[in-house]
């Protein structure tokens, strides 16, 4: 039961505190005087769910914090929730129970991705979570019928929560999980579950046909198998007796190509020779004429030069004999007699001296140049001799080194050399060389190249007979046998895995179906156990909805008998998966729409009334109505007043039910045996609330 609520900033409360009491507690008082905030305040506290449209809607205006608690108690235990709320919309929670020596602390906060969550924690110890509550339990202003206007299968999960077969969810989970770790060790050990039997049987029908297929192909390859062998065993051995003969075909062809590269390399030296001694020849020839005329031309060479440095010493000397002359010709010039007196020394004289005579010294400048003209002729002519002369030494030289280069020394080796060099020439034309020359002619060169000719005869004795294409041809069909057979092995490879493979499945899979046998036997009576017992539409469950149904049906109709109405009972049964709620007077049936408001809201408190009956032996006895008058008259409020006042005395358990009724009709309570009533008022300061 609740034994306190406690706002701070809270809504429209700055600071209220109310204490309960078994039984019923009653708040009156006017439209926005702060009634239904406790109720948000209750939910908020224990689940931090609310009716106002945002968290910060709960804090009151002017503020920065609000906060609620509750305390209840539960078997013997009491439990205190806080929550709290800022203006920037941060939330802080803690649940715990009291103690003799203090508050120990159950769960903090909503921090579910580490597994903490308070609003678990407590709907663990209620027993109901907030929406199960709210629609079982707290009854908003405006509801009370929303129990009777609500959808058949609502209703029924309603049914189920009130009486704990939702409970059955968690067992029928669990025996889920078993079942699913079962088949799951099964899976490991087997590889199959009970689930797979048929599929196991067509598997096994169908790999025992293909082993059946399978074996007539598996003989069918092998005897193909042995006679490409036999086959491939007689080609080898050809080719075995075959194969020397192509290194020997090569070896022919190299020695011939060897001795017609040995002829080709010969010939070429000895045309090489022939070239060099027709050259030596043509070097030669005329070389000893001029030879023999060097001791002359050196001998005369020497006369010229001699004679060409004396013609070079006289021009010399004129030369420097005519500058002399022009130098005196210059001062004559300016040695002229004047009055038959001297220019120099002014003395009398006849004639001047020869050598101050300008005519006679122009004479002799003319003699002089004609000499030195005549040497100038003379120094060319011994010039171009002196040239013809080297030119001919220079010769007779070259010729002298040229026979040296040869190592001729006479006439006698030049010729002997030319009698050789014909000799050659007759012979190199009897060679008859070419890619089809006759070999025996070509080995007539020397003796190698008979020693060759004689290993090519050999080898053509012993290849004799040997055809290349018919050897190709053989190694083709060696080549064209050995796919064939590499095929074969692969198809007989394959074959092989493939029968092995079935009998190793079949052999498995008939394994498998006798252990599954076993477990799916198993598995039906974990089926049944499942769907008989631990589903909410078993048989289980069914039968408890049956007996709740039944019980909630007597309890209403007692109390719609109290509020006096037409109605004289209600019968609640399960159809199919739907709820149905049955109304009937005295003569009969009534249908739930044809009821006028009042008489709606009587079969709704009453299924309340007779659903908190079973709520009696549940965690927390508490049923909460908002106005739970309206639309009743006089006469059902005076009776809805006496039911709740005998509700709350009558108990099936240790603990009675509890009521909290918010109503304007202060007056029906006032000579009735409730617990307790707070008045509210709102006021400038927030809502008042006063105990009566």
């Amino acid at each position: 039961m609740i034994t306190s609520i406690e706002l701070g900033d809270f809504l429209s409360h700055s600071e209220t505190k109310l204490d309960f009491e078994n039984g019923v507690t009653v708040f009156v008082g006017t439209n926005g005087a702060g009634k239904s905030s406790i109720i948000d305040a209750l939910t908020f506290a224990l689940f931090g769910h609310h009716t106002r449209k945002s968290n910060k809607g709960l804090i009151k205006r002017g503020t920065i914090q609000g906060f609620s608690k509750v305390e209840f108690s539960i078997n013997g235990k009491q439990y205190q929730a806080v929550r709290k709320i800022d203006s920037k919309g941060g939330l802080a929670a803690k649940f715990s129970e009291k103690v003799d020596d203090g508050i120990v602390e159950i769960a903090a906060g909503e921090r579910k991705q580490f597994g903490e969550s308070m609003t678990h924690e407590i709907e663990k110890i209620i027993g109901l979570d907030f929406e199960k509550l709210k629609i079982a339990s707290i009854v908003q202003q405006g509801e009370l019928n929303s129990i009777i206007k609500s959808k058949p299968k609502e209703f029924k999960e309603l049914l189920n929560a009130v009486i704990g077969i939702d409970k059955l969810d968690v067992a029928s989970n669990s025996m889920k999980e078993v079942t699913k770790d079962f088949r799951k060790k099964i899976r490991d050990k087997v590889g199959y579950d009970d689930t797979h039997t048929d599929i196991l049987q067509r598997d096994l029908e169908k790999n025992q046909h293909e082993l059946q297929e399978t074996k007539p192909k598996k003989e069918n390859l092998q005897n193909s198998q042995k006679k490409l062998q036999q086959e491939l065993t007689n080609l080898r051995q050809k080719v075995e007796e075959e194969t020397p003969k192509i290194d020997k075909i090569k070896q022919l062809e190299l020695r011939k190509q060897e001795l017609q590269s040995y002829a080709r390399e010969a010939i070429r030296e000895i045309q090489q020779e022939i070239a060099q001694n027709e050259r030596k020849i043509q070097d030669c020839e005329g070389c000893f004429q001029n030879v023999e005329l060097k001791t002359s031309l050196e001998s005369k060479s020497e006369k010229v030069d001699s004679a060409l440095e004396g013609v070079q010493k006289k021009i010399q000397e004129l030369s420097n004999k005519a500058a002399s002359l022009k130098e005196k010709l210059v001062l004559a010039a300016t040695l002229q007699l004047h009055d038959n007196k001297c220019p120099v020394c002014d003395s009398e004289v006849e004639k001047l001296n020869p050598l101050f005579q300008e005519e006679h010294l122009k004479e002799e400048l003319v003699v002089i140049q004609k000499q030195i003209v005549a040497s100038k002729n003379e120094q060319e002519m011994y010039t171009n001799k002196r040239l013809e002369f080297v030119r001919k030494l220079q010769n007779a030289r070259d010729a002298e080194a040229l026979l040296k280069a040869h190592s001729i020394t006479n006439e006698a080796e030049l010729k002997k050399i030319k009698e050789e060099l014909e000799i050659k020439k007759i012979n190199v034309q009897k060679i008859p060389f070419s890619s089809n020359g006759n070999l025996l002619e070509i080995s007539q060169i020397d003796s190698h190249a008979k020693t060759i000719f004689e290993n090519i005869s050999k080898l053509e004795g012993e290849v004799k007979g040997f055809e290349e294409n018919k050897f190709r041809k053989l190694k083709n069909s060696i080549n064209e046998k050995q796919t064939q057979l590499s095929e074969i092995d692969q198809q007989l490879g394959a074959v092989m895995e493939k029968i092995s493979k079935n009998e190793t499945q079949i052999k498995t899979i008939q394994k498998a179906i006798i252990e599954l046998k076993t477990v799916k036997e198993y598995m039906v009576q974990l089926d049944s156990i499942q769907s008989n017992v631990f589903s909410r539409d078993g048989s289980v469950a069914t039968s408890l909805r049956s007996w709740a149904l039944n019980t909630i049906s007597i309890k209403a109709s007692e109390y719609l008998t109290l509020l006096n109405t037409k109605i004289q009972r209600i019968q609640l049964s399960e159809k199919l998966r739907d709820i149905t709620i049955t109304c009937y007077s005295k003569k009969e049936t009534l249908d739930l729409e044809s009821l006028s408001g009042g008489e709606q809201v009587s079969v709704a408190l009453a299924l309340r009334l007779g659903m908190a009956k079973l709520l009696g032996s549940s965690n927390l006895n508490l049923m909460v109505l908002d106005e739970p008058t309206t639309h009743l008259d006089a006469e059902r409020k005076k009776s809805l007043v006496e039911v709740l006042s005998q509700l709350s005395n009558i108990s099936n358990s240790e603990m009675p039910m509890q009521f909290i009724i918010i109503t304007h009709d202060a007056e029906i309570f006032e000579d009735s045996s409730v617990e307790k009533i707070y008045r509210f008022e709102s006021t400038e300061q927030g809502s008042k609330v006063t105990a009566l």
